[in-house]
């Protein structure tokens, strides 16, 4: 079930901001009937990626919502207890993920992988980063350029965890990976930096899997 989205800023306020004078003076520089033209193409290519994330986003029973200014998909792909292996079940969506994408370059998609809190913080910063790439890559092989795409792990992180504490079938959204689209040429904007907490043990409990 999909929740409620928010449409996308247009891409025509980057341009728009740029001229912080007027659009007479704009002019000056460029024909006006060429700004206008470069305007209308900027907002029709905004608006037709809108659609397909939502299009994507109701087949696929994805939630999309806008989170200051970036487009947040919380559902990529789950994962089993302690395994980075993408499921069969995922691929389909993410494949169409990448064909939309992919006809973007302008456009920047960060892969935030995560783990459930079983087991060892640090193990579970490294296999939500293993999450991450396998998302990566597969979108990179499905019509994403690898210039497009970054990739951050957060772990176990309890401010990111879906099922606060839970582990096992009932942490499932936990073990997860999302993806975060940054549009209007943001190739300069960088993921936020994983929160740095404090070690747990590097040893789990032997009757514990190794993560989560």
């Amino acid at each position: 079930m999909t929740s409620p989205r928010t449409p996308l800023k247009p891409l025509a306020l980057v341009a728009l901001a740029a001229c912080t004078f007027t659009v007479a003076s704009c002019s000056d520089f460029v024909k006006q009937e060429s700004f206008d033209s470069t305007i209308a193409e900027l907002k029709s290519a905004d608006q037709n990626l809108q659609s397909q994330i939502d299009a994507l986003s109701q087949k696929y029973d994805a939630i999309a919502r806008e989170v200051a200014g970036r487009v947040r998909i919380d559902t990529g792909a789950h994962f089993a207890t302690g395994d980075a292996t993408l499921g069969e079940q995922d691929k389909p969506f993410l494949a169409d993920f990448a064909k939309a994408l992919g006809a973007r370059p302008d456009a920047v998609v960060t892969v935030e992988g995560f783990a459930d809190p079983q087991g060892a913080t640090a193990y579970n910063r490294d296999l939500g980063m293993r999450r991450a790439n396998a998302v990566s890559e597969f979108l990179a092989g499905n019509g994403m350029s690898a210039s497009q795409l970054r990739t951050v792990s957060y772990g176990e992180d309890k401010n990111r965890q879906v099922r606060p504490g839970q582990i096992g079938p009932e942490g499932q959204d936990n073990r997860r990976v999302s993806l975060v689209i940054d549009y209007s040429g943001a190739r300069g904007a960088q993921p936020a930096p994983a929160p740095t907490e404090a070690p747990a043990p590097e040893t789990p409990a032997p009757e514990t899997p190794a993560g989560g």
